[in-house]
């Protein structure tokens, strides 16, 4: 009842109808998991045909790139507040790496498509202009001397944002052998990347 039409409550906008489909896909994952969510599920939690929701999103994998950058300002603030502890640049710049390396693969919503095995995938989605944007967001929130250790312009920051999160992205998709400790990966962050921002 109701599969038609939104449960009988249709979107006002096309925004609308996007977001209460990752809402409905966010509620299939938490409820089964990955490996038990279809496009078909999704659809029967938005109270839609699956051709409406191809209509928002062109596959499954669209509906989880979708669901995992909902989770992306949540996970940002969390970051920004656990960074805010480090009182120089370098030992910010340091622990986002440790930090996203740690974080990432726990985070229900944005490790989706690390799990899904879709690591190219997610990795397009890291290493982008909008993400290096985002993530020089990031680092300009927390309460550093950016300037102090030669970041100086807006373009430094993405920059040094750009090299962090490909750094993080590289220990997510190619594990050290052995496993580094937390310890270890700050020890060896902070060896390469400690030198260049100490002005």
């Amino acid at each position: 009842m109701g599969h038609h039409g939104w449960q009988g409550n249709p979107p006002g906008t096309e925004d609308e109808a996007r977001r209460r489909i990752v809402e409905a896909a966010t509620a299939c994952l938490d409820r089964v998991g990955l490996a038990k969510t279809s496009l078909s599920d999704v659809a029967a939690e938005a109270g839609v045909t699956r051709q409406t929701v191809y209509r928002y999103f062109p596959s499954l994998k669209d509906i989880l790139r979708a669901v995992a950058l909902a989770g992306v300002e949540e996970f940002a603030g969390r970051m920004e507040r656990h960074l805010a502890r480090f009182g120089s640049a370098a030992e910010a710049a340091v622990e986002s790496v440790v930090y996203a390396v740690r974080t990432v693969p726990g985070e229900p919503h944005l490790g989706l498509l690390l799990q899904a095995g879709e690591a190219d995938f997610f990795t397009d989605g890291v290493i982008s202009p909008l993400a290096f944007s985002f993530g020089a967001r990031i680092l300009r929130n927390v309460p550093v001397d950016w300037a102090g250790a030669g970041i100086e312009t807006e373009d430094d920051l993405r920059g040094l944002a750009e090299v962090l999160m490909r750094l993080f992205m590289s220990f997510l998709q190619y594990p050290s052998a052995p496993a580094l400790t937390d310890d270890g990966l700050r020890a060896l962050v902070r060896r390469w990347i400690g030198p260049a921002l100490r002005g």
